[in-house]
């Protein structure tokens, strides 16, 4: 297994590195006072040491299901299964269908990538266009395949954001074709002007639909979930009994105790949206100001910019990045052309952001 370039970077940047790479949230943002309060009060009841259910905390499966309810897909605890993060929640589905052939997007998520090789499982890659995974590669490629992964919402890494109409021809191939769909979902809640339901409200017996609070509360919470047909979820109980027996019960009871005043969550979620799409406006400026070569196309949400230097080894280019304290992913890293770049646009400070393109600026014109 070759390891994650992302996850990697990471142990060789220092504390001056100013980092577009990872798709870390605001740090500032962070609810800490609210989270610190939930702890306090999770701690009070000594069964939050205490070992717990592999299906997770109950009390946050009704939250969770009742979050479905209220978009308009209806969900029970029983359809819930907490896992440690989205990433083991992807990593369950797919041991559990070891070997079986997969649908993904061209570009696609690293993580899912190495996690599919993990399990033997043979990929067929669909370009993506402006709305959503080309349509009629998707209908061939389906058709040979048991399952497809796909990431509608703001997608990782090019952004892009399926349409309403786009969401309804996928459903449709899908329930014909009888396979089933990963729909991971993580930056949902991160839009910049309205929701969009998920697909797999279309197919509520033929989908996994992963879910997560490490973009929207914090990922060192791991917590995240997968929300299935109970015939879909029971064999997967299995895996993750044999994993990790069940999911942290402190981060747990937390994630509830916070998730109480939904009010104050609701509120914190519209503070996300307002400071990235103004952090993404101010990257988009930047971009245009220091690299007016970078050819992209402004997301609509989530928290990466994608596009491309023409000509341009961006493998090379990070290289000599890291070297003058600025790094970014190439777009070769997810399946993407030799040319092309995400940026994560929340992490970092506007101060840093026009710092860390003046900077990949300066190493395009010493080449």
């Amino acid at each position: 297994m070759k390891r994650s370039f992302i996850r990697e970077i990471l142990e060789h940047t220092s504390s001056n590195t100013i980092s577009f790479a990872g798709g870390l949230p605001d740090v500032s943002l962070f609810p800490c006072e609210a989270l610190q309060s939930a702890a306090h009060t999770a701690l009070q009841n000594a069964e939050s040491l205490q070992y717990g259910t592999s299906t997770g905390y109950a009390p946050l499966k009704e939250q969770i299901a009742g979050h479905y309810c209220n978009r308009g897909f209806p969900t029970t605890p029983e359809n819930i299964l907490i896992t440690s993060g989205s990433q083991q929640g992807l990593d369950i589905i797919c041991r559990y269908h070891d070997g079986a052939s997969i649908v993904i997007e061209k570009p696609s998520y690293l993580g899912a990538l190495n996690i599919f090789k993990l399990n033997n499982m043979k990929d067929y890659s669909v370009p993506l266009e402006e709305d959503g995974i080309a349509l009629e590669g998707f209908r061939q490629s389906i058709a040979k395949s048991k399952l497809a992964y796909l990431i509608p919402d703001f997608q990782n890494p090019s952004g892009r954001c399926y349409s309403d109409a786009h969401r309804k021809e996928i459903a449709d191939i899908i329930e014909a074709s009888q396979t089933l769909l990963i729909e991971d979902a993580p930056y949902s809640e991160l839009y910049f002007h309205a929701p969009h339901k998920s697909i797999s409200h279309m197919l509520p017996k033929q989908s996994y639909h992963l879910g997560s609070f490490s973009k929207v509360l914090s990922p060192a919470l791991r917590v995240g979930w997968i929300r299935a047909d109970v015939e879909l979820l029971t064999p997967l109980i299995a895996y993750k009994e044999a994993m990790d027996l069940h999911t942290s019960g402190i981060t747990q009871r937390m994630v509830c105790e916070y998730l109480k005043d939904d009010t104050s969550f609701e509120k914190h979620l519209q503070t996300l949206r307002v400071a990235y799409q103004e952090k993404m406006h101010y990257f988009c400026q930047q971009l245009d100001l220091h690299l007016p070569s970078f050819e992209y196309t402004q997301p609509k949400g989530g928290m990466f910019i994608y596009g491309r230097f023409k000509g341009v080894d961006t493998r090379a280019l990070v290289q000599q990045c890291l070297a003058k304290g600025v790094v970014f992913v190439p777009g070769a890293e997810f399946g993407g052309a030799n040319d092309e770049i995400r940026f994560n646009f929340t992490y970092s400070s506007f101060e840093e952001i026009a710092e860390g393109l003046k900077r990949i600026k300066s190493v395009l014109s010493s080449n």
